[in-house]
């Protein structure tokens, strides 16, 4: 039963960590890109540039998780017309709100610039960065309904290749219109732009190909007890990413507050924390389909075994990338920019960004598990209280000790929110 688990496991975590490994890969080729451009200025350009998009996309996570949790729980049951309704619903919602954040792009953008308060010197490439970008708004929340939704369907190979062919698309598109046609932080915009619009397109045609899900009446995806459920899920995971997002932005927003050059190094840095982040979701996001699946069918035997077996995944994780971090870290830094004083400068935080791994595994793996669960009053109880402790810790440290400080509260709020997941879940199994 057991080996049969870890394949199940492994038959979902594998191709969802290549998928998830392809954006930060994604997010170094852009940052060693412009970082050649001569200026740190760029390479804190594409770091505001993406809190920017981060403090918009991310508020519009539960599309995807919320998606995955219901959607596996529908597909534990059986419920082909529920798994269905869960489709169109998430998709209607993704549509009418990237359009909405179209429309308002001329407000928000310079709003988010003034929020994460960068350098002058950064200002104006990342609103032009912005500024072309947020036309893929649409594509971009249709992409996490469909995510979800493949998810739930225990399916990760579909995403996988989607988001191959995606990013695939963005290097090719960057490097051409940069190298190419000179078009510098203007050409990796666009051809992020393109890039995304491809991959939502196809992954439509897959769906109804691959799927070819039902098209449920308009009494089932509107029904009263489905919808409350949905966005009463929808609010908790709102609610959580929030707190998420403002800690994120907190940290870019204090960095930027130091200089160009604590800023970028700061950005460099954190590619090595989503690095990990994403590796680590891969086995969470398997959390997601399976935990899902088993409390969908009833089987409390299996979900036990899941989560034993994804904390044991964790701890492997953690020990591996930490030892790396250590280990290659610094190498690392020296091939994603040319700039000496940026080098140096990440080379002094480094070991606070190679403890990373140590200390958030365990909450990025039960993150998945309570998604599949849909614990996401849970989820948001845990997130509030670390959020609340990383500011607390922030105030106190960073007068002290300037950006050891920041990083301090970062792994401060991370090791919180894993010692409270691991208790809460503890509860909830007794």
């Amino acid at each position: 039963m057991k080996s049969s688990l870890n394949r199940d496991l492994l038959r979902i975590a594998l191709p969802a960590i290549v998928s998830n490994i392809t954006t930060p890969v994604l997010g170094l080729i852009d940052v060693a890109i412009v970082g050649h451009f001569g200026s740190a200025a760029f390479i804190g350009a594409i770091a505001v540039g993406g809190t920017m998009f981060n403090m918009l996309y991310w508020l519009f996570g539960f599309l995807r998780m919320g998606t995955a949790g219901m959607t596996a729980q529908a597909c534990g049951a059986r419920d082909g017309e529920a798994t269905s309704a869960s489709l169109v619903r998430s998709l209607a919602v993704a549509l009418v709100a990237g359009l909405a954040l179209v429309g308002l792009s001329a407000v928000l953008g310079p709003a988010a610039l003034r929020f994460v308060d960068a350098d002058p010197a950064t200002e104006v490439p990342a609103l032009r960065y912005f500024s072309i970008c947020i036309w893929g708004a649409p594509a971009v929340l249709g992409m996490y309904a469909l995510n979800g939704w493949w998810l739930g369907m225990q399916d990760s190979r579909t995403p996988m290749w989607v988001s191959i062919g995606i990013n695939l698309a963005n290097i090719a598109a960057s490097l051409t219109l940069v190298f190419g046609l000179g078009l510098r932080i203007e050409g990796v915009a666009l051809g992020t732009l393109a890039a995304q619009w491809l991959g939502f397109m196809a992954g439509i045609v897959v769906t109804w190909r691959r799927f070819r899900p039902s098209r449920p009446p308009v009494a089932v995806i509107a029904d009263g007890r489905a919808l409350r459920r949905m966005f009463s899920i929808n609010a908790d995971i709102f609610l959580r990413t929030l707190c998420l997002v403002a800690v994120t932005v907190w940290f870019t927003r204090a960095g930027a507050s130091q200089g160009v050059t604590v800023l970028a190094a700061n950005a460099l840095l954190m590619q090595l924390f989503m690095f990990f982040s994403y590796f680590s979701d891969g086995f969470a996001f398997a959390g997601e389909a399976l935990a899902g699946r088993c409390y969908g069918a009833g089987d409390s035997d299996g979900l036990r075994q899941v989560i034993g077996l994804l904390l044991r995944w964790a701890a492997g994780l953690a020990i591996v990338f930490a030892a790396a971090y250590f280990g290659v870290g610094e190498a690392a830094m020296g091939l994603l920019t040319d700039d000496g004083d940026v080098v140096d400068a990440a080379r002094e935080y480094l070991p606070w960004a190679a403890s990373v791994p140590l200390v958030g595994s365990v909450a990025f793996i039960y993150d998945g598990i309570f998604i599949g669960l849909t614990l996401t009053r849970a989820m948001l109880g845990a997130m509030a209280v670390s959020t609340a402790t990383y500011f607390a810790v922030y105030l106190a440290l960073m007068p002290l000790l300037g950006n050891h400080g920041l990083w301090a509260a970062f792994i401060v709020y991370l090791g919180v929110r894993s010692a409270m997941m691991h208790y809460m879940a503890k509860r909830k199994q007794k």
